[in-house]
């Protein structure tokens, strides 16, 4: 059993949304994974990851863990390297948000900034992963978890959906899930194949990332996405994907806090929209589930920002985005 605030991680709430999605008729519920300590869902997998590598004998006291991250894993990460009093350094670019280094900073990691695109895709990712086997060969006493390729990753994610089917007793026609680096998707699919749930998955990917039709293009909402097909990918992990935009999710993150007071990151308004456009291809009364990987606060300088709003999507959604509250909906 384990102590302390990791304790904790997992066991979020499970919730159903009433306004969101009022014009539509399906049940929705929402994983809310801002409830986990380290505020995403990445400390499920972060925990999964340490654990494993201290009960194997990978990580001892005095190795040196090392990652790239955009954030969140990253934060995972630093929350359980520094419970476990473990070095973490974590390898970001000059996309991470301020405030994620700054929470990073806050748990007592390093944090190593690469400061150039990969000179041939033009992306950080696969500059960052460079830097991080770079930096292996440095410390001989080091641990990359490696989230892009390490099962753990994918396993962790059993529990999240056993949470799932668990208090919804298995009646979910379709789960909705982001991609990033396809450990969430793969964990909930491998558990709904293992436990022969009839649920379909749809994959909610970022338009311009490369993990469905190879086609890559300018992404801004990080942690959304890759710009590299991830390892833990497989072909059969979703039943169909929807591609969003940038705008998708902002649109879908400012209807989330509008309508139902949830402050959530990118990724959470992308799987809003992506279900309000795949409705009409569900049977009335169809029970949905989306998972909403991460708090809004990661958020207040960007999608939450009318500047930063004003900047990349100019003033048409700017005003849609901080339109007045809609009107209160009569309860019974």
């Amino acid at each position: 059993m384990r102590n302390g605030i990791l304790a904790v991680v997992g066991g979020t709430p499970l919730i159903q949304l009433s306004r969101v999605l009022r014009h539509r008729q399906v049940t929705l519920f929402v994983k809310l994974e801002q409830f986990n300590p380290g505020g995403s869902m990445k400390d499920r997998p972060a925990l999964e990851i340490i654990e494993h590598g201290l009960g194997t004998g990978q990580i001892g006291p005095q190795t040196v863990v090392i990652e790239s991250s955009s954030g969140n894993m990253g934060i995972g990460l630093a929350q359980a390297c520094l419970y476990h009093k473990l070095r973490f350094i974590c390898v970001v670019d000059l996309k991470t948000t301020a405030q994620n280094v700054c929470l990073l900073k806050a748990y007592r990691s390093e944090v190593e900034t690469v400061t150039e695109p990969d000179a041939a895709t033009g992306e950080y990712l696969p500059a960052r992963i460079r830097r991080v086997k770079e930096m292996l060969t440095l410390y001989p006493d080091s641990f990359w978890p490696n989230q892009y390729a390490n099962e753990r990753n994918s396993r962790a994610h059993h529990r999240t959906m056993h949470e799932i089917a668990t208090q919804l007793n298995g009646d979910i026609d379709y789960l909705f899930c982001a991609t990033s680096t396809c450990g969430t998707l793969r964990g909930c699919s491998e558990y709904i194949k293992e436990r022969g749930l009839t649920t379909k998955v749809i994959a909610v990917d970022a338009k311009g990332s490369v993990i469905f039709d190879r086609q890559k293009g300018k992404r801004l909402i990080p942690g959304h996405g890759a710009a590299l097909v991830p390892a833990l990918y497989r072909e059969d992990l979703a039943d169909c994907y929807v591609h969003v935009t940038d705008e998708d999710c902002v649109v879908g993150c400012h209807r989330l806090l509008q309508e139902e007071a949830i402050l959530a990151g990118g990724s959470s308004g992308a799987i809003i929209s992506a279900i309000d456009g795949f409705c009409h291809k569900m049977s009335n009364g169809s029970v949905c589930v989306a998972i909403l990987p991460d708090r809004g606060e990661r958020y207040l300088d960007t999608i939450y920002c009318d500047e930063w709003l004003r900047e990349h999507f100019g003033e048409l959604l700017w005003k849609k985005t901080t339109a007045a509250p809609i009107p209160a909906i009569a309860t019974s």
